[in-house]
């Protein structure tokens, strides 16, 4: 057999000052190595803006109430307040749950922000993806949507954005009737298209009382679904200790029967009957919250009838995201 003739490379040129710019994937490498971008300087990038962030929200006000407008509301809206002071031209930004053919992001006529929070986003870091998506929209052009892109692998995200220290209080609505300053005189197709999505929407309230919890009604039962931001293991044990001594209910006719995992928080979901209203529940679930304070706090070994709650308990649980 032919022995293989050793293989000598040539030095690669480099380029030495200033970064790398992008380009498209099968381009060759801006840096001169006669590769393509994605397998050279673009590996990096592509693997930063696929990689999945389990909690994209973490670090945000009120994370718990992140994941349930994502995922959960319907319709809601939440003033942003950013780290840095809005351009002259914007007066306001403004977080919505969906905004009309699921845009992005749309800059109004007067120069306000809607940004889109219930979108597929191009990388595997929601809170970079929405951060791409505000900054652009902050200069649009005032009366125009903002398309999605793929952001930047080293562009910002919403924790560099916005004021760590601004409140974020969602407004849940019964309707999206925000998407127009002027419902009363809108177009006649986008008045058909409001009472469509209107019509579709789920009505959902925000419990007072404790945190990130919502209350919904359905035709058969309503439900109440709690976002909670205690480490999945803790909660599913405290949830276990609680509902085998038969403490886990928010009162008579309702029923802990399972959870959400979503953008690495859990959501524990009551079933509710038909007539308990989210006033109803207010009182109950304050209750309640102060039971799993307790037994979070426990750290005893689970007995037998806890571990065949919890089994119960994770069997019946599903990924959102």
């Amino acid at each position: 057999m032919a022995k293989k003739r050793p293989q000598t490379k040539a030095p690669r040129p480099q380029q030495q000052d200033g970064e790398i710019p992008v380009v498209g994937a099968r381009e060759p490498c801006p840096c001169g190595s006669g590769r393509r971008y994605k397998a050279c300087h673009g590996r990096a990038a592509a693997h930063a803006v696929t990689e999945l962030v389990q909690r994209p929200f973490e670090g945000l006000p009120s994370e718990g109430d992140w994941v349930a407008l994502r995922e959960l509301v319907p319709a809601a809206t939440v003033e942003l307040k950013l780290s840095e002071s809005l351009p002259e031209d914007v007066p306001s930004v403004t977080l919505a749950t969906v905004l009309p053919m699921a845009w992005p992001a749309l800059r109004r006529d007067d120069g306000s922000v809607l940004l889109g929070l219930q979108n597929d986003t191009a990388s595997g870091d929601i809170s970079r993806d929405l951060a791409d998506t505000l900054r652009r929209a902050l200069t649009a052009e005032p009366g125009t949507p903002v398309p999605g892109r793929r952001a930047p692998a080293d562009g910002p995200r919403l924790q560099e954005l916005l004021d760590p220290e601004g409140a974020f209080e969602p407004v849940v609505h019964t309707g999206f009737e925000f998407w127009v300053p002027d419902v009363e005189n809108a177009a006649p197709d986008v008045a058909a298209s409001l009472e469509r999505a209107n019509a579709a929407a789920v009505p959902t309230v925000k419990l007072s009382g404790v945190d990130a919890a919502y209350w919904c009604e359905t035709p058969d039962k309503n439900h109440l679904r709690w976002v909670m931001p205690h480490p999945e293991e803790q909660l599913l044990d405290a949830l276990a200790r609680l509902h085998a001594a038969g403490r886990s209910s928010l009162g008579e006719g309702t029923r802990l029967v399972g959870s959400f995992r979503a953008h690495g928080l859990t959501v524990p979901v009551w079933d509710l009957p038909s007539g308990v209203t989210a006033d109803d529940v207010e009182k109950p679930a304050a209750e309640f919250a102060d039971r799993l304070a307790t037994a979070l706090a426990s750290d005893t070994p689970l007995t037998a009838d806890e571990r065949r709650a919890r089994g119960g308990l994770t069997n019946r649980q599903v990924t959102l995201s």
